[in-house]
């Protein structure tokens, strides 16, 4: 993904010198930020209808007065954004264990601090790609709902079996219908699903 200035990075430090200088870092590689002073209120934005809609990922101090970094990561991990908008902990020496334990638990990875400008930077452009692949993939199941959701029932029955390698005489003779009939079902299937071959609803809805 190239770096975009349609990506967003959250900040979440209760430092305010953190806060600024990682904004600065971010602007100097043509990334945008948010910045909160709390996980409360990063979870305040969340729970007031923020879904992600372009590709984003998180820094978060793991220590931070009132909700901690970890308990507001296992939040994400309920709503199963972990790749959605995946977060990097920043952290001091005596919290690596705990950051290890929480990147083993789906956090995306944990910078200790002082940490390297322009390594931490190469991680969360990774985290930004992560973030876009996830809404990429979101986007396809959703297109692929609604085309499943404009067959009839029938359609359903003929199309299981078609992914199933059976020929037209034995689908017909499984749903008790003509092999004309299963031939319309199977053509009208291809069409709205947009596919030309029996391989290629297959691989549709393997993916």
């Amino acid at each position: 993904m190239e770096r975009s200035l349609d990506a967003t990075v959250f900040i979440v430090d209760d430092d305010a010198g953190v806060r600024e200088a990682l904004a600065w870092l971010l602007r100097s590689r043509r990334l945008l930020s948010e910045s909160f002073d709390s996980a409360d209120r990063f979870e305040h934005m969340l729970a007031t209808g923020f879904v992600p809609s372009t590709p984003s990922c998180v820094l978060m101090d793991v220590r931070m007065p009132g909700t901690s970094g970890l308990a507001q990561f296992e939040k994400l991990l309920a709503r199963g954004w972990q790749t959605l908008l995946p977060v990097i902990f920043l952290t001091g020496h005596a919290d690596v264990v705990t950051a290890v334990a929480a990147v083993k638990r789906g956090a995306f990875d944990f910078c200790e601090k002082p940490f390297s400008d322009n390594a931490l930077v190469d991680r969360v452009v990774q985290a930004l790609e992560l973030s876009h692949n996830t809404l990429g993939q979101r986007k396809q199941q959703g297109q692929l709902s609604h085309l499943l959701a404009e067959l009839t029932e029938r359609e359903r029955d003929v199309m299981r079996l078609v992914t199933q390698g059976l020929p037209n005489k034995l689908i017909a003779d499984q749903l008790n219908i003509s092999v004309r009939t299963v031939e319309v079902h199977r053509a009208r299937v291809f069409d709205k699903m947009n596919v030309k071959s029996a391989v290629d609803l297959a691989n549709l809805l393997r993916n």
